[in-house]
């Protein structure tokens, strides 16, 4: 395996961090503690986010013989796996536009999750996890780094975090454990960055012409800009890609694609090794996108080889930057027929903001 030190590959801050990285450190307001699962707010916030039907109204339990995820903007997905509740990664889009995701922090708070994991440590990932945590306590998962600043984020960091590694762990390692009934694998990879055109490769330049109408329809509120804005500043602190494994179902979800080929192509065996994956949620939208297209997230397909993909971090979270995540249909349906029949998977597409919020689209049963 290669040998790369990774203090060269984090670190690296959203483009609009430097712009806000004088601003001064806020601390956010508490959210409302969360309820036990029996809860009434649990109760309604499980219902909404995860189907009726799948929630027990007295104990407000989940059945453990259905997978759902509910979608709550940029790769933070609600879901519900072997009976338990957890959170991967832990955002609601907020900053230039407010209410485009029909979801609060405090939505996510009740659902009373048992665990949260971060897939890298920017605003737009982990910018609400503190807060989260500290209303239900649920266990935080990530590098060292994505603990130490998540309990900077409140005033009361009692919640418990598990560090998979830090700042000098190596790029593909791999770290194994149990969150309930669930088995999980935590993969050490890279962030999307630019690299020279591959000239091998024949995916093509891909830009999206960003889209304003959210910022008009749904305009920023002081509360929102005032809370992204010390997140500007946020570390990246590695990147993680999760595999989560109960009986009869293997999901994989990552919210960033990085330039493996160029920096890390012994990472393709290791995802190569994982188990068979059912589904796939991964990151399509990255700052390689600019010279290589969508050709970073289809290799993390090719090594994953899932039977579903589903798309993520390519929907309108920051107008101006961002577009709808419908735009990127044709590129990816582009780079999915370049794969083998073998390796090509099924496609779910996920379009904001008719899909937010929407269980019906990611219910598996076992």
């Amino acid at each position: 395996m290669c040998n790369i030190h990774p203090r060269a590959l984090i670190g690296r801050r959203t483009a609009l961090g430097g712009v806000f990285g004088a601003v001064t450190q806020r601390v956010a307001g508490h959210l409302e503690a969360s309820a036990e699962p029996a809860g009434a707010r649990t109760l309604a916030a499980r219902q909404r986010f995860f189907g009726a039907d799948l929630i027990d109204p007295e104990t407000g339990a989940v059945r453990a013989d259905q997978v759902v995820l509910s979608w709550v903007g940029c790769t933070t997905f609600a879901l519900a796996i072997g009976g338990s509740v957890l959170l991967l990664d832990a955002w609601v889009p907020r900053f230039t536009s407010s209410g485009y995701v029909p979801a609060t922090a405090q939505d996510l708070a009740d659902l009373h999750p048992e665990a949260i994991f971060i897939g890298h440590g920017h605003f737009d990932h982990a910018g609400d996890a503190g807060r989260i945590a500290q209303a239900c306590g649920a266990v935080v998962h990530g590098s060292a780094e994505h603990c130490a600043a998540i309990r900077a984020q409140v005033t009361d960091p009692s919640f418990p975090t598990v560090e998979l590694g830090d700042a000098d762990t190596l790029i593909g390692a791999r770290h194994d454990f149990t969150v309930g009934n669930v088995a999980v694998t935590a993969i050490r990879h890279l962030h999307s960055a630019p690299t020279a055109p591959d000239r091998s490769d024949p995916a093509a330049p891909f830009f999206p012409i960003p889209d304003l109408r959210a910022m008009v329809t749904h305009p920023p509120t002081l509360d929102g800009v005032l809370h992204s804005l010390p997140r500007l500043r946020d570390q990246e602190g590695g990147v993680l890609l999760y595999q989560f494994r109960v009986p009869g179902f293997t999901l994989t979800w990552h919210d960033s694609a990085g330039p493996l080929t160029e920096k890390a192509p012994h990472v393709f065996d290791v995802l190569s090794g994982l188990a068979p994956t059912d589904v796939q949620i991964g990151a399509i939208q990255g700052f390689n996108q600019i010279t290589n297209g969508l050709r970073d997230p289809r290799r993390y397909i090719e090594s994953l080889r899932p039977t579903l993909f589903v798309p993520s971090h390519h929907d309108n979270w920051l107008p101006g930057v961002t577009s709808q995540a419908a735009r990127y249909d044709v590129p990816l349906r582009t780079e999915l027929a370049r794969l083998t029949p073998a390796q090509r998977p099924e496609l779910r597409t996920m379009h904001d903001p008719t899909d937010y919020v929407r269980p019906q689209r990611l219910t598996f049963a076992l």
